[in-house]
């Protein structure tokens, strides 16, 4: 079954024909009750013998389909409805024994591995020995029945075969449930993916695109010129962030240091805070470069938006990346942080990095750090 669309995959129709085949196959064992009603010299005995037979055959095939269908789908057999279809198919085996004679107990074999089938371990225990039994005590007290001792070892290779077929099936139930599970979670993850890194990307272009218009506002009557700047630069981080989301959704945008700090400088100069940045920017392996990138976005989105400081520190190292501000500080505790610091947490986990948060010292601001592992260095 595939999750997303809800349809059968090709593959599951032959598996249901397969399941056919493997019921119908052993039907084979049928032939020795067939052959005695084939033998009989009366007419009614012989095809009540046949049609009792045919009828037995298609209800166990009927029955192994439907039993199997609620193993693979791992719903509960109900055990009342079981009891009862196996009663039904005895009682054919048994009608058909005016022309099959003492062969008709061949059909104990079927109702006993249709009982392991079908119910649970104590029940189908009692009606294996129950149905293995019956032929050796029919034998001493029905006359001319005492050659049919084969089927009580008949019963119990059959039961025990058919013990794995229902374990296999029973497994193969619970296979199937857990990919399902896992189909399902994958799913999830994704569109959690998706809908962090989007909340990331138009949190940080947001907060810099209305910082700007509020700067162009405040310049259009006293500074045009710079005003037009200001504006054109709003024009150009709207088609950025609409070209990262577009990225973001084809699942292939990348996070680049190098233009996240770049990005800072004018976000931060924008909302009139000095900013002291790198000069030059460490060779990074691209994981760490983009980890460290999302967290130069997540540090400067929170020091714009939330901060109220007039001086921003951006440190970047091999191993480490800080961000550091001279405003109110953290106003509440880490585990009540936004999703921005939680989507930088997740990423940070597969690099095996620590985001840790908390109050500059000493004592006065905010600071964001990233931390690669020793063994990383």
């Amino acid at each position: 079954m595939d999750v997303s669309t809800g349809r059968r995959q090709p593959g599951s129709r032959m598996w249901r024909l397969t399941g056919w085949l493997l019921a119908a196959v052993w039907l084979f064992f049928l032939n020795v009750p067939l052959g005695t009603a084939l033998a009989q010299t009366e007419p009614w005995r012989r095809w009540l013998g046949i049609g009792s037979l045919a009828a037995f055959g298609v209800a166990y095939v009927l029955l192994f389909e439907w039993a199997r269908a609620h193993r693979q789908t791992a719903r509960p057999i109900p055990r009342g409805r079981a009891a009862a279809l196996l009663l039904g198919l005895l009682a054919l085996g048994l009608a058909g024994s005016p022309g099959t004679g003492a062969d008709w107990m061949t059909t104990l074999v079927f109702v006993a591995t249709g009982a392991v089938f079908l119910l649970p371990g104590v029940w189908a225990l009692v009606v294996v020995v129950l149905a293995a039994l019956t032929p050796v005590v029919a034998g001493y007290l029905v006359p001319g029945w005492s050659g049919v001792s084969g089927v009580f070892f008949a019963v119990l290779l059959a039961s025990f075969a058919m013990f794995g077929v229902a374990a296999l099936a029973q497994r193969n139930g619970e296979l199937r449930a857990a990919q399902q599970e896992i189909s399902r979670l994958a799913v999830a993850e994704e569109r959690a993916r998706t809908a962090r890194d989007l909340h990331d990307i138009l949190g940080h272009s947001l907060t810099v695109v209305a910082i700007k218009a509020e700067l162009a506002g405040r310049l259009v009557e006293v500074d045009p010129p710079r005003a037009a700047a200001e504006i054109a630069e709003v024009e150009q981080l709207a088609r950025a962030a609409l070209a990262d989301v577009r990225r973001t959704v084809g699942a292939y945008r990348g996070v680049r240091l190098a233009d996240e700090v770049a990005g800072a400088r004018s976000a931060l100069t924008a909302a009139g805070i000095a900013a002291d940045l790198p000069a030059e920017l460490p060779e990074l392996p691209a994981e760490r470069d983009q980890l460290f990138g999302w967290a130069v976005r997540e540090g400067v989105t929170n020091v714009v938006r939330h901060s109220g400081a007039r001086h921003c520190v951006i440190r970047v190292g091999p191993d480490a990346v800080e961000i550091s501000d001279d405003g109110r500080g953290p106003t509440s505790e880490p585990a009540a942080a936004g999703h921005g610091l939680v989507g930088l947490r997740e990423r940070a986990q597969r690099l095996d990095a620590t985001v840790s948060v908390g109050r500059r010292p000493p004592g006065r601001g905010f600071v964001l750090r990233v931390d690669l592992p020793g063994a990383a260095r």
